[in-house]
């Protein structure tokens, strides 16, 4: 189990988780709060000013899986891997415009979730239970995903076992990570995010210096990627396979992969905890001109895929290019810390993504439809269990289900998460659409993208849309299914439906009420 291990790169790397594991406990004391409280346990109390709101949202949008995922889709594909970077750069004018308005409602209104500010605006439950269904239906295998970017550097740490053995380190990292997320709630991955933000700056900084420095600069990099990417081609027998660039088939996916992409992220349950636990609403504008600099990191990262070519990198699954790279690179307690940064990268994002789905089941599901005289340590109680829950329920995934299930799973997240995007942004703005349209456009668009993404042997994430000569992604043809049922039915039905905000609920609070 250990005969492999690589004992320098593992010290350093688990020096660093107890680390973290220390300040995750440490956090339930860090801006204090009654953490029986599910505003306080769930939200941070909404004082996070924008430097902690830059790590915790930068933490929460680029994680582990990040690290491994992008590169590895540049490593098997080449450019196509590169949408992930637009669509984050699609995403901070939307946020920009969006989210403060968001954001003051629900702190008039008390609202913890997309799915309180839905209920509360068309005054519709099976809306509002359609959104939260969504919302932990696509953030179940995300979690998962996190936990596979973990064991792609502890199996590459040496790491060794067979069946269940073979997830136990991944076993106890979780189990420490439910312990302090239940203690500490948001304020842990909060305080984790700086030390993880921090170390993967550090590791991708090295990577960008030292490994075209060792390759004889990017000219030599890129070169060395196309001949391996045409190579790959030409044994697959088809010249759209790979490329160093985009082919013309390629150009139109790409774009609506992007574009989807981008109206999906941010409708995600974490996402929402992540910016409505936030100050006011100028610190979600400010985090919106700041995290951008996440996307020339994600950029950069990216291009570890080429770099992982050019080394000479073989591996039969894309995912283990990454930590292959570091490994053939740099010393070994240099690799230790690049380790330790992903797997820190993949803790971040899932306390987050577990918290936002404890945040959702309790006021969205279990309150309105099984207990709905819960007070507000009821609320926070079966909040903490049922974080517990997902964790456990996203670690069965990866103990008992072949990773590619998970995979495809979260390839449909994305498209299922834009269909709520019609709900929650438009409403910002109108009043206009009727929530059963709503509920319709929805029920339409799920069905819709995911019988589109539907194959015997995999899901798939774009396909040819009424014959065309290219492909569009699944998301995008649902999403405008999705409105155009919202809004035809919209103009034909009454909207006669209780609206709990008012006009002035969405702008800014005055600086008086925020000190409040």
């Amino acid at each position: 189990m250990i005969d492999h291990l690589n004992w320098a790169a593992t010290a350093v790397f688990i020096g660093f988780f107890l680390l973290v594991t220390v300040l995750g406990f440490v956090a339930a004391h860090w801006k204090r709060g009654d953490l029986n409280d599910l505003n306080e346990w769930g939200l941070g109390g909404r004082r996070f000013g924008a430097w902690v709101s830059w790590f915790l949202i930068g933490g929460d949008l680029y994680t582990a899986y990040t690290v491994i995922a992008v590169p590895s889709v540049l490593y098997a594909v080449g450019a196509y891997g590169f949408f992930a970077v637009p669509y984050t750069i699609i995403i901070y004018p939307l946020l920009y415009l969006t989210f403060p308005r968001l954001w003051a409602v629900a702190h008039r209104k008390n609202y913890l979730t997309a799915s309180d500010y839905v209920l509360g605006r068309y005054g519709n439950r099976w809306l509002e239970l359609a959104v939260a269904f969504t919302g932990i239906l696509a953030t179940m295998p995300y979690i998962a995903l996190q936990l596979v970017g973990m064991e792609r550097v502890i199996e590459a740490l040496g790491f060794e076992g067979r069946g269940l053995m073979s997830h136990l380190p991944l076993t106890v990292a979780f189990v420490i990570l439910a312990l302090y997320t239940y203690r500490s709630g948001l304020r842990a991955p909060a305080m984790i995010a700086f030390v993880k933000d921090i170390m993967i700056y550090i590791f991708v900084i090295a990577a960008i210096v030292v490994i075209p420095a060792k390759l004889g600069g990017y000219g030599a990099i890129f070169d060395a990627a196309g001949a391996a990417l045409a190579k790959k081609a030409a044994l697959s027998g088809s010249k759209a396979a790979a490329g160093l660039l985009l082919t013309p088939k390629q150009i139109v996916p790409f774009i609506t992969l992007a574009f989807g992409s981008g109206l999906a992220v941010l409708m995600y349950p974490h996402a929402m905890t992540g910016m409505l636990s936030a100050r006011s609403g100028n610190t979600i504008r400010i985090n919106a001109v700041a995290l951008p600099a996440y996307s020339v990191m994600l950029a950069l990262i990216a291009l570890m895929g080429y770099m992982a070519l050019a080394v000479g990198v073989h591996v039969k699954n894309p995912q283990d290019a990454v930590p292959h790279l570091i490994l053939s690179v740099f010393p070994d307690w240099f690799v230790g810390f690049c380790f330790a940064a992903i797997a820190i990268g993949a803790l971040v994002p899932a306390a987050i993504m577990s918290i936002g789905a404890a945040n959702t089941f309790t006021r969205n599901i279990w309150k309105p439809f099984i207990h709905p005289a819960m007070n507000a340590q009821e609320e926070a109680v079966i909040a903490k269990l049922m974080s517990l829950i997902v964790k456990v329920g996203a670690l069965a995934f990866i103990l008992f289900v072949p990773t590619k299930f998970a995979l495809d799973l979260q390839l449909l997240g994305g498209m299922w998460m834009a269909q709520i995007f019609p709900a929650v942004i438009f409403g910002l703005y109108t009043r206009w659409f009727n929530g059963w349209a709503l509920l319709a456009g929805w029920a339409a668009g799920m069905v819709i993208g995911t019988w589109l993404a539907w194959t015997p042997a995999a899901w798939v994430p774009v396909h040819n849309v009424f014959g065309s000569s290219f492909a569009v992604y699944n998301g995008i043809t649902a999403f405008l299914a999705n409105v155009l049922v919202a809004a035809v039915l919209s103009a034909l039905l009454p909207n006669t439906a209780r609206d709990d905000t008012r006009a002035e609920d969405y702008a800014d609070l005055p600086d008086a009420q925020l000190a409040e």
